[in-house]
């Protein structure tokens, strides 16, 4: 890992990749606003990828100190970077669908569990306790995200009911798999 690759949290003084950070910017007007694209000017500051972390930089004022200046933080900033991540997940699995990677319904992922052709599944978390213990069962040595609910997948796959899907493997399930994780990571720690 270069140094070109690491950030330092502004909460904890960790240094770790930019990839496990949240990039933060101050707008003109002074405003913090996140950078999840890490493509707005000026300069940076990062926190850990944390809804704790990320509470006490807000509750501290700690962006004021990292930017050297003045800035203002809104009140919901936690709960706004908490809904850009549950809403990146949900535009990852709205893209793979679209690029052909994800399989959906009980009967399809569980084919394609069985030919060694999936990555990782994702469940919807208000399934029933029947198909939770037979896609576990099925899928023992895979990563299994219980993220979203039916609801929520429906609407970014435009289906009825979607309970199981597979993200077969490659470069998209790799990237469906980050934005779940850093998604999971902020809610978790």
């Amino acid at each position: 890992m270069s140094a070109a690759e690491e950030r330092k949290c502004i909460v904890c003084g960790e240094v770790t990749e930019k990839d496990e950070l949240l990039r933060f910017t101050a707008a003109p007007d002074g405003q913090v606003v996140p950078d999840f694209k890490k493509k707005l000017p000026g300069r940076g500051v990062w926190v850990k990828c944390s809804k704790t972390t990320l509470q006490t930089a807000v509750d501290k004022n700690l962006f004021s100190r990292a930017f050297k200046k003045a800035v203002k933080v809104d009140a919901s900033l936690v709960q706004t970077v908490e809904e850009l991540l549950r809403k990146r997940g949900l535009d990852a699995v709205s893209l793979a669908r679209k690029a052909g990677v994800l399989i959906t319904g009980f009967e399809k992922v569980s084919e394609a569990v069985k030919k060694g052709k999936v990555a990782f599944v994702l469940e919807a978390k208000d399934a029933g306790a029947d198909g939770h213990n037979r896609i576990m069962l099925l899928a023992k040595d895979l990563e299994v995200f219980r993220t979203y609910e039916i609801e929520e997948l429906d609407k970014a796959l435009n289906k009825v009911n979607t309970v199981h899907a597979a993200f077969l493997k490659g470069e998209m399930a790799k990237a469906v798999r980050n934005e779940f994780s850093r998604y999971e990571n902020f809610l978790n720690s």
